[in-house]
């Protein structure tokens, strides 16, 4: 019969079916579920339906690549470990295996060429209206390019020399100026404010080269010694170099601006971070802590980067960059903000604590035994993954070779200047089995650093001029579920069906704030090259001077990256938006609530997310505020 030759599609067509039902996209992705969609429609759903045949393509390719680098058993013990979920590359349902994970990019080259090398028709920017249409088009382009999130740390900075351009290098002096001849009669503010509007709008709507996902759009904000290191000798193409009073003033006006049109609207992106210096006991710029902590209590959700040395730039909503070359190019710009990651491959550490003390008969014996094994186990593991990110780079460098990556030939971002990276996940789960208390105890912190230290050491021990490796604890927004489900059928220890994201139990009502910090800190994240994010989830707001307490014990702690987070309330029948958690609506008076906080490392609509992670979303304790831990 002639449908014989079709039936093998008839998984489409029942998959088809099935995601038309379900209620919403996260919910009906049967691979890669994620909360960065708007609506369920059929634009959400044509990627998922090739999402298993995308899978198996990009692991036959890298079973070539990784045979012909070290042969055949290699090829075969990746494709073992992938089905037996000893390890996870992630994206792999997306773009072609080959594609970069991610990128803090350099906007330099668009002030020279505009879109052009990308592919597009327009020029360089020579206007602000120019600067922002551009921007808005580059950032999609780029996103195009990638599996994963985009961080542009210049865009404010940029835009603060073409706001100078069209209105004085003193505008922020007299920003209630106006300055156009319409009925509107438009301010200076009027006109960034727009500008801003325009920017963060265009990017949070669906993109039809990310299956109608917005882009994944990151941002910077920076402290006066973070500016002036940062960078130190630029200067833009007329010769003019950057102004820190300027670009100080509208970065804190973005700021303010955000936090308002976010209680007009659920804005997710962009996601941003604030570095600030410090000093080993406190902030360097204090006029810079004192704002973030007015931020704060004004309910802005952003991430707080903290260091003592303008060494590392956190480029994503977790992700920890080592700066590798700061020093200013004419023809790429300020070195330091170009970093990233080219692709994620993460341990499940749950099954491999497991499967280590089981295949040793070691359960019951003293904890330095374990973890020596365990450590053993690690440097194993970390030497194939460091071939598997190997053998991926080659291809990712062909793919350059055949111009198919051309963010890399505009000089946006350059292959050795992003990471491959080692994921963690399943790590509080492993000490769970172990019987260890995850708590600020020492053979939770001796048992941490066993897992992280060979890694580290090993990452360090691999490097080359070509090649960088770095770890992070990866937020596994779909992971989390993934692995607890693929554990659970294969007769594995799972103390619950969401592996943590955190070094400290994300459920837990024992654990308190200082622990939380102590716990993300130096003493167990210091051998977490690649980052974490302490997410600190509190009931209600603090006042300013509790969180500028608790950003100098982030100080103190060693804790470098680390963010609040505080449901906010959107009214389903008016629309109204409280950045509390309230049981009704102070507008309208209705109880049909939606609530937004971050599912992980984004800020979004719970109703958004998979029904695992709204499962996930319950069991999350918030602190209360009097429980703000003096210390």
């Amino acid at each position: 019969m002639y449908v014989d030759k079709y039936e093998s599609y008839r998984k489409n067509i029942n998959f088809i079916k099935k995601f038309r039902k379900s209620a919403n996209a996260a919910s009906g992705s049967e691979v890669d579920a994620n909360s960065n969609v708007s609506n369920k429609n059929i634009a959400t759903m044509a990627p998922e339906v090739h999402k298993k045949d995308n899978i198996y393509t990009n692991r036959l390719w890298m079973y070539d690549k990784l045979n012909e680098l070290y042969g055949m058993n290699l090829a075969e013990e990746y494709l073992r470990q992938l089905e037996e979920h000893e390890i996870y590359r992630h994206d792999e349902s997306g773009m072609p295996v080959g594609t970069p994970y991610c990128a803090s990019i350099t906007l330099y080259p668009f002030l020279f060429s505009g879109m052009t090398k990308l592919g597009g028709t327009t020029g360089a920017p020579k206007r602000l209206k120019s600067f922002v249409g551009g921007f808005i088009n580059l950032v999609f382009a780029v996103s195009a390019q990638l599996c994963g999130a985009v961080a542009t740390p210049e865009f404010l900075s940029y835009m603060d020399y073409f706001i100078r351009k069209a209105y004085g290098d003193d505008y922020y002096l007299h920003t209630d100026k106006i300055v156009d001849l319409s009925n509107e009669q438009n301010t200076i503010d009027d006109v960034i404010t727009q500008y801003f509007d325009q920017v963060v709008y265009s990017i949070n709507q669906p993109a039809a080269a990310r299956g109608n996902q917005s882009a994944f759009w990151n941002i910077a904000y920076f402290d006066r010694p973070y500016f002036e290191q940062l960078f130190d000798g630029f200067v833009f193409p007329d010769g003019s170099e950057m102004q820190w009073e300027s670009v100080s003033w509208l970065q804190k006006r973005f700021m303010k601006w955000f936090n308002k049109e976010r209680t007009k609207n659920v804005l997710t992106f962009p996601v941003e971070t604030l570095s600030l210096l410090n000093d080993g006991k406190d902030f360097v710029d204090k006029e810079w802590a004192d704002f973030a902590a007015e931020m704060y209590s004004e309910g802005h959700s952003f991430f707080l980067y903290t260091s003592d040395s303008v060494d590392s730039l956190a480029s994503c909503c977790r992700l920890r960059n080592g700066i590798q070359d700061n020093t200013f190019s004419y023809t790429l710009g300020a070195g330091g903000v170009s970093t990233g990651s080219k692709c994620v491959m993460t341990i499940n550490i749950s099954r491999l604590v497991q499967n280590t003390i089981r295949g040793n008969e070691a359960i019951g014996e003293s904890l330095d035994r374990c973890t020596e094994l365990i450590s053993q186990a690690v440097e194993a593991q970390v030497d194939k993954i460091h071939k598997y990110l190997t053998a991926f780079n080659e291809i990712l460098l062909e793919m350059n070779d055949y111009r198919m990556l051309p963010l890399y030939d505009a000089g946006f971002i350059s292959p050795e200047k992003q990471y491959l990276t080692i994921g963690i996940n399943g790590l509080v789960e492993g000490a769970e089995y172990l019987g260890i208390e995850v708590s600020d105890n020492c053979e939770y912190r001796q048992y941490v650093n066993a897992i992280l230290e060979p890694i580290s050491r090993k990452n360090r021990e691999a490097r080359t001029d070509k090649l960088m490796f770095n770890t992070e604890m990866v937020p596994a927004e779909n992971l989390g579920i993934k692995n607890a489900g693929w554990d659970t059928k294969d007769g594995y220890f799972v103390p619950r069906d969401c592996y943590n994201s955190y070094f400290y139990l994300v459920e837990n009502r024992g654990t308190n704030i200082v622990d939380k910090f102590r716990l993300h800190g130096e003493s167990y994240t210091g051998n977490l090259d690649g980052g974490s994010a302490l997410h600190c989830n509190l009931e209600e707001h603090l006042t300013h001077d509790q969180y500028a307490h608790l950003m100098k014990l982030a100080v103190k702690t060693g804790c470098n990256y680390f963010t609040f987070n505080i449901p906010n309330t959107v009214c389903n029948d008016c629309g109204h938006i409280s950045k509390h958690k309230l049981e009704k609506c102070t507008k309208c008076g209705s109880e049909n609530l939606d609530y937004a906080t971050r599912i992980i490392g984004y800020l979004t609509l719970i109703s958004k997310w998979s029904e695992g992670r709204k499962e996930e979303a319950q069991k999350r304790y918030y602190h209360k505020g009097e429980e703000h831990a003096e210390e």
